[in-house]
């Protein structure tokens, strides 16, 4: 099941087959200088925090985070089919009203290349990517001008989400078609349980139980 959120909220909840038809997704497609590509960053999951210069309770939830995805418990073997077996539960998020240099800070600092935006009523209405804030090539901080706009002049929006139900070939899919780093996972009203990106998968590939793609 996939979605698409914008400010005024839920505009669609259906199929991947039906997604790609909705004018707003066919409109997301990233141009390959702004993809989320920068220097620093790379497509880090936007709930994956960095461990080297986190806080004790981070590098916690970090350890955490770990386990879900069976490093530090046994697990039964079988085949990684869905969102729910390769996403980042919780993500770090923003807000509409925030400008962009704050928001950049917080990005930075945590060494994330995206971050769903929440409204007032913690609902998913858009996507921030660092790479829209500041060229690539000069990915170390937003002009003068730009650090003063807000977060919800540069974010992604309408914005598509997936369910966690989803299958991981569907939302490879959904990744190739718009060109997006990743999308949030919510449920049908926008409330945010956690964000998959293409590093999510590949990350998949290489473990242990495998990836099953074709089931």
């Amino acid at each position: 099941m996939f979605y698409v959120f914008n400010t005024n909220g839920p505009m669609y909840a259906g199929s991947y087959e039906r997604l790609s038809q909705i004018a707003a997704v066919r409109g997301v497609a990233r141009p390959a200088a702004l993809r989320s590509n920068t220097t620093d960053v790379g497509e880090r999951a936007a709930g994956q925090l960095a461990t080297d210069t986190a806080p004790p309770h981070t590098q916690r939830q970090s350890a955490q985070l770990r386990s879900a995805y069976g490093q530090d418990a046994p697990k039964e073997r079988r085949p990684l089919e869905l969102v729910a077996d390769v996403m980042t539960r919780g993500a770090l998020t923003v807000r509409p009203h925030m400008s962009v240099e704050a928001a950049w800070s917080l990005l930075s600092t945590h060494r994330v290349a995206q971050a769903p935006v929440l409204n007032e009523r913690d609902r998913v209405v858009g996507l921030l990517l660092r790479a829209d804030m500041a060229p690539p090539s000069l990915a170390r901080s937003p002009s003068p001008a730009m650090a003063q706009r807000r977060v919800a002049e540069l974010m992604l929006t309408p914005v598509p989400a997936v369910a966690q139900d989803t299958s991981l070939r569907r939302l490879a899919h959904v990744l190739m078609d718009t060109g997006l780093p990743g999308l949030p996972v919510t449920d049908a009203e926008g409330v945010l349980l956690g964000f998959v990106s293409r590093t999510d998968i590949l990350r998949a590939v290489a473990a242990d139980p495998p990836l099953d793609m074709w089931g």
